[in-house]
């Protein structure tokens, strides 16, 4: 499968139901997807669960070599993946994009190979004993969506595959055919049954995952609506969860910043991935004193970045993945139009044109309490809001009920560190907004979820603990 032809002749349904998926940059048909029913579901997780057994047997350095293999088998196919990606999912192959994310597969899967997790000893004197181990849950059933699709599969696969869990996924509804060829990828190298996939609807497939006695741990990326819902679902058995969930994370500006210097780091905190990232920069907050020269500098950075069809080398953004993602930005667009908010660069988009192209947005002097800002618009368009008081600044950051991440933009970083102990969010970011590390865990605050993914912590999340004292 070392081929795009190869690995998508390899992932074509040969029977049962299926769904034409097209190139959501031209409308061309790129292929079928599979359509799987709780039946199906039901199968694969009592494949894992039988797997399980051999796999939790397996000596951890055994574990952690299978992973090397895997990450070597996303190596040999990485164009092909990236290629498949590209046509589904819409981001372009250059940039931080499709190449990009495939090359985040295979760091992502060494990482959490590489990471030890010795047995703790949490007492030792006289007082007694105590030593902290951690134990396998059993199967873990993953759910990941349409924004990253590879990358955020392998966050949720690579750490419980190397504490000794068997995993069963499930891919979002429109970008099915990328995750089922990264796992197709790895399966030739990884044991019968320890990793399945199973395509199919949120609603049937998705709703049965989450309240299946036999699964032991569901891992979700996704909006906060339908991570409440696994809640309840999950509730009966009481299945440990992990959720990244919905954000609309907030940059603060202060006055002592370079416009010209930061330009380039805002543009690629909002519009990584074409603004289809949960901790992408969504509302910017910047002080009065440098707010021209902001948005000025943002502009004409901004207008030279090229969007266009993923797999022409030239772009480095890309269409929304799907119909329904660019309504919602072409409504909370028209919303800050309507109340008279000034849109600087795009806002313009054709709406005859083939493919679901929105234009790269700002939009400055708005309402802080506009839709464009209270809502996750979860695309190419930012707002920038004017502020005077510092104190205000952060209130209208902290208002919202979602908190995954937020950035400060200073020139002084006592100060800067100073302001982001007061912003409520998973992660703060200095003078950067939205980078990720495989040893530094992520996650969300309020309601953008609970659990951590990504080193120590994100293998101690996956795996039971059991204290052993005497």
């Amino acid at each position: 499968m070392n081929t795009y032809e190869s690995l998508l002749a390899a992932i074509t349904p040969t029977s049962g139901e299926t769904r034409d998926v097209f190139d959501p940059a031209t409308g061309e048909l790129i292929g079928k997807a599979p359509v799987q029913d709780v039946a199906a579901l039901e199968a694969a997780i009592d494949k894992a669960e039988a797997a399980q057994v051999s796999w939790a047997a397996l000596s951890d350095d055994e574990r952690r070599a299978y992973l090397h293999k895997a990450a070597d088998a996303i190596e040999a196919s990485s164009e092909a993946l990236a290629e498949l990606l590209s046509r589904e999912q819409g981001k372009p192959l250059n940039g931080p994009n499709a190449r990009f994310e495939v090359g985040g597969c295979v760091a992502w899967t060494r990482t959490p190979a590489d990471t030890p997790l010795p047995t703790e000893v949490i007492v030792d004197d006289e007082s007694g004993y105590a030593e902290m181990h951690y134990r396998p849950l059993g199967v873990v059933g993953a759910i990941s969506p349409w924004n990253w699709p590879m990358m955020i599969s392998i966050w949720q696969i690579a750490p419980a595959l190397r504490m000794g869990n068997t995993v069963v996924m499930k891919p979002a509804e429109t970008t099915t055919l990328s995750v089922v060829g990264l796992i197709a990828v790895m399966n030739q190298v990884l044991p019968e049954g320890v990793l399945n996939v199973v395509p199919g609807p949120g609603s049937t497939v998705g709703d049965a995952l989450t309240r299946s006695p036999k699964v032991q741990k569901i891992m979700f990326t996704g909006s906060t609506p339908v991570g409440k819902r696994i809640i309840e679902a999950s509730a009966n058995n009481v299945t440990r969860l992990t959720l990244e969930l919905g954000g609309n994370d907030a940059g603060i500006v202060l006055p002592d910043v370079d416009p010209a210097a930061i330009a380039e780091g805002l543009f690629w905190g909002a519009f990584i991935n074409t603004g289809q990232t949960c901790a992408a920069l969504k509302r910017l907050y910047v002080h009065d004193s440098v707010y021209d020269e902001v948005v000025e500098n943002l502009v004409n950075f901004a207008k030279n970045v090229p969007m266009g069809v993923g797999v022409e080398e030239e772009n480095v953004l890309g269409p929304l993945q799907n119909r329904a993602q660019y309504e919602i930005v072409d409504r909370l667009v028209e919303s800050a139009k309507a109340s008279g908010a000034r849109v600087v660069l795009g806002g313009n988009p054709d709406h005859d044109a083939v493919g679901n192209f929105y234009p790269t947005t700002i939009v400055a002097d708005i309402d802080p309490q506009n839709d464009l800002v209270v809502e996750e618009q979860f695309g190419p368009a930012l707002p920038i809001i004017r502020y005077s008081d510092l104190d205000e600044a952060v209130r209208l950051a902290n208002e919202l009920e979602v908190g995954l991440g937020s950035s400060v933009w200073s020139s002084d970083r006592a100060k800067a560190l100073e302001v982001a102990a007061r912003l409520q969010a998973g992660t703060t970011w200095i003078n950067s907004h939205g980078g990720l590390h495989p040893m530094i865990p992520f996650g969300g605050a309020k309601q953008s979820g609970y659990g951590r993914e990504f080193g120590v912590e994100g293998l101690k999340a996956v795996a039971e603990p059991h204290v052993i004292s005497g």
